[in-house]
């Protein structure tokens, strides 16, 4: 670690300091993010390391990404291997590793005969492939116009995948956005009737898709209300619509099934027509995919009409498979489901006044505030050695490692138990 970072400051390992790195950041990133919180060197299992050598628990994991934590020896080597062996093709031709991910997200999803799998670098890009199939769902006489996404929703900063998520400060700067895409109060069925009404049809359009997160996870992790996906299934079946279920964040185990959609209280049996899935998905390795179920969906992109150079990359499809066979092999699917609610359970018992609540399912969970001081908390947290992420003036998003342990999450929770921040402190994060 000490070579490397030595050749890539150019100087004395003395001058590479948090301090010294984010003055160079400042004149060579562009400043979309603001300057960096911390700027970290190394990490292991569920833990990073920042360039002055502190240690702190990641409970972010790069938000959703680092299913397996820091350095999974199973993943590097699997990357190792096959960079080693055949790092890149075009798709004009095929791999068995490009393959075989395809093949087992199949599998873990429940498809059914027929479906299939559009590779992507991305959850923004697995979210612009579903975008694309929906206007290919225009309908034979192609009055199928509209697409629908909900209020709160985050589905990418892409132009399409933009024009679906709903904040406004993301949207207004880039208008105008791809058009005939409407927004649906959160939850509210009787919204989403209206929708789809012969009323709603006649005036403004069929619905080609509905686009929709199980949990939204940039609006603070708000799981729908029971039975609100089921409702959606019978309407987008009806309309021939495309149910389109963005699982970027919530897919690869982070819930505790392999997708939320297959949790009962969520997905109620649903069998949705289009599933978009990336971050945990490579392990800390860009690879995402949207998954087409069943033939009529598999079908909407045809030959030319959809393509990505890196999608289906060989190293990725090798980081995907070692992800997947690590979540199986370890059972970590119950270790979120069981750390969980440990972490859920000890940070509500804790009896901290700033705390009103921790919703969520598995290890995509938020903090719910009685206070407007998220920031705050988060920067107190980061003092304390951990990372958190004030996803809303009044939440803290914690998404770790599925790896994370009972222990550490205890921990965790002493912290939202001692926490404090003066009233002066109150503001919107």
């Amino acid at each position: 670690m000490s070579d490397t970072l030595q050749s890539v400051s150019g100087g004395a390992l003395a001058d590479a300091s948090n301090a010294a790195w984010t003055d160079r950041y400042t004149h060579a990133v562009m400043d979309t993010f603001g300057p960096p919180q911390r700027v970290l060197v190394r990490g292991e299992g569920a833990y990073v390391w920042d360039a002055d050598g502190r240690r702190y628990l990641d409970l972010l994991a790069g938000i959703a990404v680092n299913a397996l934590g820091h350095a999974h020896p199973t993943v590097t080597a699997a990357i190792s291997a096959q960079l080693g062996t055949l790092g890149h093709v075009s798709n004009f031709f095929a791999t068995p590793t490009q393959i075989g991910l395809a093949e087992r997200l199949l599998h873990l999803a429940g498809a059914p005969e027929g479906s299939r799998v559009f590779f992507t670098n991305s959850g923004t890009e697995a979210v612009e492939a579903a975008f694309k199939m929906a206007r290919r769902n225009a309908g034979d006489d192609g009055t199928r116009t509209r697409v629908l996404a909900l209020e709160g929703g985050f589905h990418g900063r892409s132009m399409g995948a933009l024009a679906l998520t709903a904040k406004a400060a993301y949207r207004e700067p880039f208008e105008p956005l791809p058009g005939g895409v409407e927004h649906v109060p959160f939850g509210d069925t009787a919204a989403l009737d209206e929708a789809f009404s012969p009323e709603a049809v006649v005036e403004r359009g069929g619905v080609a898709a509905f686009v929709v997160e199980p949990l939204q996870g940039e609006a603070g992790v708000r799981p729908l209300p029971p039975g609100y996906l089921a409702h959606a299934r019978r309407l987008t079946a009806e309309a021939g619509a495309l149910l389109v279920l963005d699982e970027v964040q919530t897919g690869v185990g982070r819930t505790g099934s392999w997708f939320a959609f297959q949790q009962p209280e969520i997905g109620g049996g649903v069998v949705p027509d289009v599933v978009t899935v990336a971050k945990g998905l490579g392990g800390g390795f860009p690879v995402g995919a949207a998954i087409a179920f069943g033939e009529r969906a598999a079908t909407l992109l045809g030959r030319g009409q959809h393509g990505t150079t890196f999608g289906g990359n060989p190293v990725a499809a090798a980081a995907g498979l070692a992800t997947l066979g690590v979540i199986e092999r370890d059972d970590l699917l119950e270790n979120v489901r069981r750390v969980g609610a440990v972490l859920a359970s000890e940070i509500e018992a804790a009896g901290n006044p700033l705390v009103a609540g921790v919703r969520g399912r598995g290890l995509l969970l938020a903090v719910q505030l009685t206070r407007p001081v998220a920031a705050d908390v988060a920067a107190a947290a980061l003092e304390a050695g951990f990372v958190v992420n004030a996803v809303a003036p009044d939440a803290i998003r914690l998404a770790p490692p599925l790896i994370l342990t009972a222990d550490q999450a205890r921990d965790v929770a002493r912290f939202f138990a001692a926490v404090t921040v003066p009233a002066s402190a109150d503001r919107e994060s």
